[in-house]
């Protein structure tokens, strides 16, 4: 059976980290226009097919682009276009984000390849997800990427049910949190490969001014460890 924890539960599991509220109005503001930015630059979200079918989340990319299975520098299931650039002001904000997961997590900060002060944490590609209405995540995990480097999770918008599993399977053990508008949750370490999923997306609990009334979006931003080869 799964647990619910509301806001202020902190560690997940060994190096998963929430943090809500992480992200003031003014920065869900900006980072909200940005996706908006970006998604019209890169002539829309787009809906990948996975072995499983259509994704009900809409995704574009910076840095890299994602398509099942595989990362690639130009949009190979789309128009061929080369990827947008990975905006360094974003990689700035992930690693503030990585320093401040670790100070809450001994087991995060050990598992880092880096002291958790001073990070050569290095991310170079952002997915951002966009959850229209009806839009959910089923469960997987992010294994494309060689880089055991954590992973980087916002919240903006509407609040969503976010289950949290293990790296042994999509099966349980899991845990349910709630992701509010703000949230930021990191996992590395021994969670890296966690299996995780959205189950459903709460319409209307976006706070006002922020940009979205009804929707959320997510920005992932992790480290490949890919070079332009591949």
């Amino acid at each position: 059976m799964s647990e619910f924890f509301p806001w202020g539960h902190r560690s997940m599991a060994p190096g998963a980290v929430h943090l809500p509220g992480w992200l003031d109005r003014d920065r869900q503001r900006t980072l909200v226009a940005s996706c908006r930015r970006w998604g019209r630059a890169a002539g829309g979200f787009r809906s990948p097919r996975t072995r499983g079918g259509t994704m009900s989340v809409q995704i574009t990319c910076l840095g890299w682009h994602w398509y099942p299975y595989r990362y690639s520098k130009s949009v190979e299931d789309r128009d061929g276009r080369s990827v947008a650039p990975f905006p360094p002001w974003l990689g700035n904000l992930a690693r503030e984000a990585v320093v401040a997961a670790a100070d809450l997590d001994d087991s995060l900060a050990a598992g880092l390849p880096f002291p958790a002060r001073e990070p050569a944490y290095r991310p170079d590609v952002a997915l951002i997800n966009w959850y229209g209405a009806g839009a959910r995540m089923g469960m997987h995990a992010d294994r494309e990427e060689p880089s055991p480097a954590p992973v980087v999770s916002l919240s903006l918008g509407d609040s969503c049910l976010f289950r949290f599993g293990t790296p042994a399977g999509r099966g349980r053990p899991w845990t349910d949190v709630l992701l509010e508008s703000g949230d930021l949750f990191v996992f590395g370490g021994s969670s890296r490969r966690a299996y995780h999923g959205v189950r459903k997306v709460l319409p209307g609990t976006a706070p006002p001014g922020i940009g979205v009334e009804l929707g959320r979006f997510n920005v992932t931003v992790r480290e490949t460890g890919l070079t332009e080869a591949g």
